[in-house]
């Protein structure tokens, strides 16, 4: 079987989340004979260190664009690598030139509707993943999603019209979604439709080899500290100043204690702000940002592994595949109450949880790790076992598979008439 994967997004260079649940599902359908190509527009750093073609997959760049006039080229910018809604006429010809038995769209709106439009014409089955939600999204995330649309005039509209984007949802024919609050959200609205909570995955035995050593070689100003991690693009919904402004009541309780950053640096405004504060709190000594790292990469297990606590603080994290990592490197993680994290972890077995609206939680949290190394290795322990039991490469991977072939059989069966054809 082949099918081709549609990317609103992939610079190898501004590597995230759903870059890595991507690499990791076409491993896993690597070891079920499945054969993916992937569809992604033309960045910048194409000629970069590329994960996905150093591990065979077909990478093939398609010309977009932003509909949108009267801005500049830095808010265009935070548009493509935060959330802008892009379109694409080459990615018809590239979809109907592939010779995939499904299509698979990891994004929603216009890009995700030339792929179900392609996919009704060559009728074959289409199914969307989606990666950062559509409905569990957070006021002030949504309003940080559209920041860089003030002043322009958004013409795609008919672009959207042409391929339906806004029924993609209701009418392709099964969706993946990380979450089940999500999930609960969808089945709501979409009765009819297949909707399954899909987990991303991660190879656990991968990050259970220890890399410290390269950690410390790349980065020797961690030794001896009591080092805080966390992972993420440098994107508004990661909240990253918000972490920084707690690491001075960090070090009061803990002197020791130093913090690292790692994540490309997508949102200038993100990378200001966080810049800005800390300078202004002098914590320059104290705060460690490693700019992208390789995921997988012996530099990047080994920051986790050196880690006494892995931090995620998102004011939104539909699932959180970091949390994955670190649990299968052996690292405590201390999470914000978000949809992804109250669906992963089990406090007090897993992990921790804490409110964001209440730092004094957050503290406490770091304390009972920091403090208390029974329940640090206890924290390890369970979670290690939990994440090679439900959540290793493979196992995902195989449930994809299995829709994947209910869906062909089912077209080959009824020459694909659903209730919601595209005219």
């Amino acid at each position: 079987m082949k099918v081709a994967h549609i990317l609103r997004k992939y610079d190898p260079n501004q590597w995230g989340g759903t870059e890595t649940a991507v690499l990791r599902l076409i491993q896993g359908l690597n070891q079920h004979q499945i054969t993916s190509t992937v569809h992604a527009p033309r960045s910048t750093s194409e000629n970069a260190n590329d994960p996905l073609q150093e591990i065979g997959t077909r990478v093939q760049r398609y010309r977009a664009f932003v509909p949108v006039s009267g801005i500049s080229k830095q808010q265009c910018n935070e548009l493509i690598s935060w959330g802008g809604n892009l379109f694409s006429w080459e990615l018809f010809l590239h979809l109907l030139q592939d010779s995939g038995d499904v299509i698979h769209s990891h994004a929603i709106n216009r890009i995700a509707g030339i792929g179900l439009r392609v996919a009704r014409w060559k009728r074959i089955p289409h199914v969307v993943t989606l990666h950062g939600g559509a409905m569990d999204i957070p006021t002030e995330v949504s309003e940080k999603l559209t920041e860089p649309l003030q002043g322009g005039w958004e013409w795609g509209k008919a672009l959207g019209a042409l391929v339906q984007s806004r029924r993609v949802l209701e009418i392709t024919d099964a969706i993946f979604t990380c979450n089940p609050q999500e999930a609960r959200l969808l089945q709501a609205r979409y009765p009819q439709q297949r909707i399954m909570v899909q987990p991303h995955s991660v190879p656990a035995s991968h990050y259970a080899q220890d890399h410290r050593d390269s950690a410390l070689r790349a980065f020797p100003q961690i030794a001896g500290r009591d080092l805080l991690i966390k992972v993420a693009r440098l994107d508004p919904a990661k909240n990253l100043p918000w972490l920084v402004r707690q690491l001075p009541e960090i070090k009061r309780r803990h002197p020791n204690a130093m913090l690292a950053l790692v994540g490309a640096e997508t949102t200038q405004s993100v990378v200001e702000e966080l810049k800005q504060t800390i300078t202004q709190l002098g914590l320059e000594n104290d705060v460690l940002l490693t700019g992208g790292l390789t995921s997988g990469s012996p530099e990047l297990i080994g920051l986790i592994q050196q880690a006494r606590i892995f931090v995620l603080c998102s004011t939104a994290e539909p699932f959180g595949i970091v949390i994955l990592e670190a649990w299968a490197a052996g690292t405590p993680v201390i999470a914000s109450r978000t949809s992804g994290p109250i669906a992963l972890i089990e406090p007090g077995r897993t992990g921790l949880l804490f409110d964001l609206e209440k730092p004094n939680e957050f503290h406490q949290a770091i304390d009972s790790v920091l403090l208390h190394s029974d329940q640090a290795l206890h924290l390890r322990n369970e979670a290690q076992s939990h994440v090679l039991a439900q959540f290793d490469v493979p196992q995902v991977a195989s449930r994809v598979a299995k829709v994947y072939e209910e869906l062909k059989s089912r077209t080959e069966q009824t020459t694909f008439q659903k209730a919601y054809a595209l005219p």
